[in-house]
This record gives C-alpha cells, sequence and structure tokens, in this order.
C-alpha cells in the first residue's frame, strides 16, 4: 500500500474522526483539556503504528498534561479504537504536540493588531 493511496486516506480519515470521539467523548482524564482538537492522524502503510497530532488551546501546562494524560490513557484508547474501527491490525499510536491553531490565532491576533494601528494612524491623518 502506498503512502498516498486512496485506501491509506480512508483509514487517516477514519482514525481521525474516532479518535476525535474518543478522546472528547470517552475519556474521563481531568488532564485532559476540554480545548483539545485531534489535527491530523498518520497511519503507517502496514497499520502498525499511528501518529496523532494533538493540538491543546490553553496554556503550555495545559498542553502538557493533556499530552501525559493522553500518552496514560494509550492503551484505552487503542482499544477503543480496536472496538470501533475493523482492520486487521490496530495502530499503536504516538501522540504528537501540534502549535499549528495556536499559531494561527497569534498570527490573527498580530494582523488584527496591524490593521487597528494602520486604522488610528489614518483617523489621526485625516483629523489634520
Amino acid at each position: 500500500m502506498r503512502k498516498n493511496s486512496v485506501k491509506n486516506t480512508r483509514i487517516n480519515s477514519e482514525v481521525l474522526k474516532e479518535l476525535s470521539r474518543i478522546i472528547s467523548r470517552e475519556i474521563k482524564d481531568p488532564r485532559i483539556s476540554p480545548m483539545t482538537t485531534v489535527v491530523a492522524v498518520e497511519v503507517a502503510p502496514d497499520l502498525k503504528t499511528c501518529k496523532a497530532y494533538i493540538s491543546v488551546l490553553g496554556s503550555k501546562e495545559e498542553q502538557e498534561d493533556t499530552l501525559e494524560g493522553l500518552r496514560s490513557a494509550q492503551g484505552y484508547i487503542r482499544r477503543e479504537l480496536a472496538h470501533s474501527i475493523n482492520l486487521r491490525n490496530t495502530p499503536d499510536i504516538r501522540f504528537i504536540p501540534d502549535q499549528s491553531i495556536e499559531y494561527g490565532v497569534s498570527m490573527s491576533e498580530k494582523i488584527d493588531r496591524i490593521n487597528a494601528d494602520l486604522h488610528k494612524r489614518e483617523m489621526e491623518e485625516s483629523e489634520q
């Protein structure tokens, strides 16, 4: 199976959907932030391993606690994934922090600040 095959793409999307459901609804660990998002999933072609990119909106401490909680619940998550998705092998999941949402929010805030400053300058120039 090639890395970008149709089958692998379908498996990735199904695992992403199920991981999101399991993390948001099934796990009751207080360390896991309610603002946790599964951004992307890459299942290896042999279905043995899976990289799950996790984004947590919050402080650095909340991000670390959430990743620690997910790693401790890894066995439960894998078992639930095996029950919900019928695959030959249930992949071993590695949780990897992803900063893309946080980066996007910070860039949006910077752009808003720049636009506000430009608007303020235009107003000052028009008053003179």
